[in-house]
C-alpha cells in the first residue's frame, strides 16, 4: 500500500491548484473572445505574437517597409493613421531583392522576436 508523504501531498494539492487556475483562466479567456476581437496570438506558452494594422509608408531597402500603425474608424472610412512608425519585413517577398509592394498598401504587422513582420505577396 502506498502512503502520501507530506511532499507527495503537497505536491498533489499544488497540482489541483494549478489545474484549477488554468481552467479559471480558459473560462475567463471563452467569456472575453465573445466580447472583444483577439489582438495577440499565441505562439508558444508563455510569450505572445503581438499584431496590429499598418499602411506602407515606402521601402527602406530588400524587402523591409517603412510603416505607419492606422486605426480602423467606422464602416466606409479610410482608416485613421496614428504616430506609430516603424519598419517591418515582408517574408512573403525574397531577402536578396528589392521590395515591390505600393505605397499606401494596408498590412497586418506581427511582433514577434523583436522584429515586425508581415506576408503580403506583390
Amino acid at each position: 500500500m502506498y502512503q502520501f508523504t507530506n511532499s507527495s501531498k503537497e505536491s498533489c494539492m499544488k497540482n489541483q491548484i494549478n489545474i484549477t487556475n488554468r481552467e479559471q483562466l480558459l473560462n475567463q479567456l471563452s467569456r472575453e473572445s465573445v466580447e472583444r476581437q483577439p489582438d495577440t496570438i499565441l505562439s508558444s506558452p508563455g510569450e505572445g505574437a503581438v499584431a496590429w494594422l499598418a499602411k506602407i509608408q515606402s521601402n527602406s531597402s530588400y524587402n523591409i517597409y517603412n510603416v505607419v500603425s492606422v486605426e480602423l474608424d467606422d464602416a466606409g472610412s479610410e482608416p485613421v493613421t496614428t504616430d506609430m512608425l516603424a519598419q517591418a519585413i515582408n517574408i512573403a517577398e525574397p531577402f536578396d531583392q528589392q521590395g515591390t509592394l505600393a505605397n499606401g498598401t494596408y498590412v497586418v504587422i506581427y511582433g514577434i522576436s523583436g522584429n515586425y513582420v508581415f506576408h503580403v505577396e506583390s
